[in-house]
């Protein structure tokens, strides 16, 4: 074996690969072995030998397997690595078989075996095992990235992601902390009395946001069907039915839209209906998950992201966005009575809006060009206007504003929640007009949900409704940049493009 690094690119490392795995499939037969019994994970040898003193030897026999990740003289010393950490192989004349030997010269980087041995700490303090047996599991046909620093070639870590883990304990942590998070939102809800359930990804009208649909086609079927964009509707029918009061899914949605560091074309969302709640309710459950999965992952509420640290300890600020924009920019959108009155007051401050606009729109605008890079600190904002937010309550004495607010961190917003409509009439009138407004824009395949609508005649219960993207979420959490950086395989063009 070579201590040399071989260059990912290099095709005479593959054809030296390939002749040592006939070679080796000579010598030992098979090479890809379907089982292999090991006795202990790495993790857990380190754990049981913790105490074992320095230049210490022990009679007892385990068997590890592995990917070999570096190997010193001729393959005396490797580094082997498990999914939980690295142990030392030691393999010398004195202690390992001749037979056992002879396949060090035919082991690579990268390579998969099984090594049995007893367990002894070095002089240098360095957990070891002294091979007695090494079983081949896996010869790998690709060389290793370049050991020391690993996959640095952003387009490669995202479309070899596998290369990326392998050879970057950032990308590894950050996806193990995926993991984590993932279930924290799992028990966190199961915690609060809410039920998981599963709802249909394939759709035969898709509804819930507004944002452009995958559209495929059902041959049995002979239909036209749609990659869900949110499970709004369906979680709602759950709810009419009785089944629960308190409803969850930790679900997967599908938007034929742009690609960004903030957005992915499919991504994670946990979504919930809480009956006999309203947003106020569904602030304080946002509050205390953010603050759970906080401290379940790093012990305190105060996260590093970048340069700042933001503080998920709640109560968090909740600000009515029309007071934000007063705040930012003087212009009080309440004493603004009219449609035109408030796309001539956003001219007169300098805002270019459209001439169609609506108050609620301009004051929309304005808001996320003069406030939403302001709210660094988890925040809420609330107090939406109705024209952009269909489907929420509108708030009591203000017939313009809507009981919605969205939860802000690092100027993104990561959730979105709704004291829900539930007046069945006042559905129908909105989807309907929601619907001519898309076929206005040229959404043709947009349909009005009938089977939804006739759920809520049967009558849902007052509720809160809540959507948290739990990609971004973890990005904050994680201190990742990109969202590519938090989904295992994101969307990627064709590598000829």
């Amino acid at each position: 074996m070579t201590e040399k690094t071989e260059s990912p690119l290099s095709s005479d490392a593959s054809e030296v690969r390939a002749q040592k795995l006939k070679i080796l499939r000579d010598k030992i037969g098979d090479v890809y072995p379907a089982h292999f019994h090991r006795t202990a994970t790495n993790a857990e040898l380190a754990e049981k030998y913790a105490d074992l003193a320095p230049d210490t030897e022990t009679q007892d026999e385990v068997t590890v397997a592995g990917r070999v990740y570096s190997a010193r003289n001729s393959g005396m010393f490797i580094d082997l690595r498990d999914a939980s950490g690295k142990i030392q192989i030691f393999s010398h004349k004195d202690t390992t078989p001749e037979e056992a030997r002879e396949l060090l010269p035919l082991i690579d980087l990268g390579d998969i075996i099984g090594v049995t041995g007893k367990v002894r700490r070095t002089k240098r303090g360095e957990l070891t095992i002294n091979a007695e047996k090494i079983t081949m599991l896996t010869k790998t046909l690709l060389p290793m990235p370049e050991k020391w620093h690993g996959v640095s070639d952003v387009e490669i870590r995202y479309r070899k992601r596998h290369l990326d883990i392998m050879t970057n304990e950032e990308s590894k942590l950050r996806f193990l902390q995926r993991s984590k998070i993932v279930s924290g939102v799992r028990r966190f809800m199961e915690g609060e009395g809410f039920l998981e359930v599963e709802t249909p990804m394939l759709q035969t009208v898709y509804g819930g946001a507004t944002a452009d649909p995958f559209k495929t086609y059902h041959n049995t079927l002979k239909m036209d069907m749609y990659l869900r964009i949110a499970p709004e509707l369906f979680l709602k029918r759950t709810l009419v039915s009785g089944l629960t009061d308190k409803v969850f899914e930790i679900n997967r949605n599908f938007r034929n839209e742009g690609v960004s560091t903030r957005h992915n074309p499919e991504f994670t969302m946990m979504e919930c209906y809480w009956a006999y709640a309203d947003y106020e309710d569904i602030m304080g459950l946002v509050e205390r998950l953010l603050e759970s999965l906080a401290l379940a992952l790093h012990g305190t509420t105060d996260v590093t992201f970048g340069d700042k640290t933001l503080s998920f300890k709640g109560p968090f600020r909740r600000v009515p966005m029309p007071d934000a924009v007063k705040e930012a920019t003087g212009i009080d959108f309440l004493a603004i009575k009219t449609d035109e009155e408030a796309r001539a007051a956003a001219k007169a401050a300098g805002f270019a809006v459209e001439k169609d606009w609506t108050w609620g729109e301009c004051l929309a605008f304005i808001f996320e060009e003069k406030v939403e890079a302001t709210l660094i600190q988890p925040s809420h904002v609330t107090h939406f206007p109705k024209d952009i937010s269909p489907f929420a309550k509108e708030v009591p004495g203000e017939p313009r504003l809507v009981e919605r607010f969205e939860s802000y961190c690092n100027a993104w917003e990561i959730a979105n929640a709704f004291s829900e409509l539930n007046d069945p009439e006042e559905q129908r009138r909105r989807m309907v007009e929601q619907l001519e407004q898309a076929h206005a824009r040229g959404e043709k395949d947009k349909q009005l949900d009938d089977e939804f609508l006739d759920a809520i005649d049967q009558g849902m219960p007052p509720a809160g409704g809540l959507g948290v993207g739990i990609d971004r979420l973890i990005m904050l959490l994680t201190n990742a940049p990109s969202i590519r950086d938090v989904i295992l395989f994101p969307a990627r063009r064709n590598k000829a493009d």
